[in-house]
């Protein structure tokens, strides 16, 4: 079974900006949310969690533009099968406290994908 799309963010460098962006554009509204700088946006489609946050640096400089994350049954499976396909390894697996186990992946390319273990799914999982 394919997985699933079930989070994508915004990464901005200027958010106020792109608060008034998103907002006056697509009606999108943000909503302040765990960490400095993190923002929850009410759009997305049922199942899909949206996000406007300050760029983060996973190697390369600060992120800018879109970045997705896929729900995946087990996180190390994940990476083995993301370095086996080419790919690499751009941050070790982070527990997020209430939610799950993420994973920062690169593709070929070196376009950066998140692979997301939710808690209570996965190996050794309740």
């Amino acid at each position: 079974m394919p997985a699933e799309l079930r989070h994508f963010a915004i990464n901005a460098t200027d958010l106020d900006a792109a608060r008034r962006f998103y907002g006056a554009v697509f009606d999108l509204h943000c909503t302040p949310w765990g960490p400095p700088g993190f923002f929850h946006l009410d759009s997305g489609p049922d199942g899909v969690q949206g996000a406007l946050q300050q760029g983060r640096d996973l190697g390369d400089g600060p992120s800018r533009g879109f970045e997705c994350t896929f729900a995946v049954d087990d996180v190390r499976a994940a990476m083995r099968s993301a370095v086996v396909a080419g790919g690499r390894v751009l941050m070790q697996p982070t527990a997020i406290e209430g939610v799950g186990t993420l994973v920062w992946l690169a593709d070929p390319d070196g376009n950066a994908v998140g692979a997301m273990q939710y808690q209570g799914s996965g190996p050794g999982q309740p």
